[in-house]
């Protein structure tokens, strides 16, 4: 099984593997996936911006036309030497993974293959191939955990000569990890915001610091949840465009409104007011959202939590399933329940 655990991806790519001509990089990071494929393309020796030694195609230019992958990957180079023909926004295509299968049989001689793709269903499709193929390599990319949080915190601090105080470490631990690119981008920030000192002090931290992962999600659902549509559709927007995983918008919306369904529940049987539900939630609201959540809680019922539950759940499946469809089927999922928070609170609910 040509497969890498997800701790042992770094390790792979600290050298050039020849035996694994064909290299499929694919999870919900998509911040990781593109910094690992800079990174696998830097292996190469081959330069990105060489129209001749590196070939771009779109994985629906090969689901269109499966034998031009393997017409380009056994093209001899021009100028001699070796070449990569890197495909992107891999998903569920199956031509891709037909011409994919043809190249494992026969990989080709001097020509890398790189794909990225998204969270890919294990066993399946071109995840499964690539898998269960000897010339090929499965290399998942997944959100940061504690330790991967600390080593990019560390890469970044150290090519710029600065050290962290432990608070402000930890403060950025909690504010950084949904999506890679965007945890490099605000620590890139932080150090030209300390630049010039030898130290980022959690007050550096607390004046640039964006909660990249969990409070982006959070702005999403909580205006969904209120019937806000238009801070939804800004923040949906601005959550996609900045690369992060839609998928973890749905994740932030089932555990809110298990939360919610949960003070609901205690508002229903003790007859408690939303005020009193919030004040004695725990673990405790954070103060700066406790009237968004009582305005929540005065629009859903435990029975229709439970039914926005079960819908995102399905939407789940259904994104999944159809992954070159994922963002509109989540943000039309996200966007009927944001309509029917905004009927319920017209209704007086």
């Amino acid at each position: 099984m040509a497969q890498k655990k997800a701790h042992e991806v770094d390790s792979f790519l600290k050298r050039l593997d020849r035996a694994y001509p064909i290299v499929l990089l694919y999870g919900p990071d998509k911040g990781l996936v593109s910094e690992r494929a800079a990174t696998f393309i830097k292996l190469t020796g081959l330069a990105q911006d060489d129209p001749f030694a590196v070939i771009r195609l779109d994985a629906d230019e090969v689901q269109a036309e499966p034998g031009r992958l393997s017409d380009e990957a056994n093209t001899i180079s021009m100028f001699g030497g070796e070449r990569l023909i890197w495909v992107r926004n891999a998903a569920g295509q199956k031509g891709l993974a037909d011409a994919v299968t043809h190249l494992t049989k026969s990989p080709p001689v001097d020509t890398f293959i790189l794909i990225e793709a998204g969270d890919l269903k294990k066993g399946a499709g071109l995840r499964g191939i690539v898998e269960q193929s000897a010339s090929a390599m499965a290399l998942p990319c997944y959100s940061d955990d504690a330790k991967g949080i600390d080593a990019t915190i560390d890469d970044m601090l150290a090519r710029n000569g600065l050290q962290i105080a432990l608070d402000a470490r930890n403060l950025l631990k909690e504010s950084l990890g949904g999506d890679r690119l965007a945890t490099r981008s605000e620590l890139e920030k932080i150090c030209l915001y300390a630049h010039g000192r030898e130290r980022v002090t959690i007050e550096d931290v607390r004046d640039i610091i964006g909660d990249v992962s969990a409070t982006s999600y959070e702005t999403i659902v909580d205006a969904m949840m209120t019937g806000n549509l238009t801070d939804f559709t800004h923040a949906f927007d601005r959550v996609i465009g900045s690369g992060s995983s839609s998928f973890l918008i749905l994740s932030s919306a089932i555990r809110q409104f298990h939360t919610l369904q949960n003070l609901r529940y205690g508002m229903e049987s003790e007859g408690k007011n939303a005020g009193s539900a919030v004040a004695s939630a725990r673990p405790p609201v954070f103060f700066a959202r406790r009237r968004l959540v009582e305005t929540a809680l005065q629009r859903w019922t435990t029975q229709s939590c439970a039914r926005a539950m079960e819908r995102l759940q399905k939407t789940v499946l259904e994104s999944r399933r159809n992954a070159t469809l994922s963002i509109p089927i989540i943000r039309q999922s996200l966007i009927a329940l944001a309509a029917e928070a905004a009927r319920a609170g017209r209704s007086g609910r």
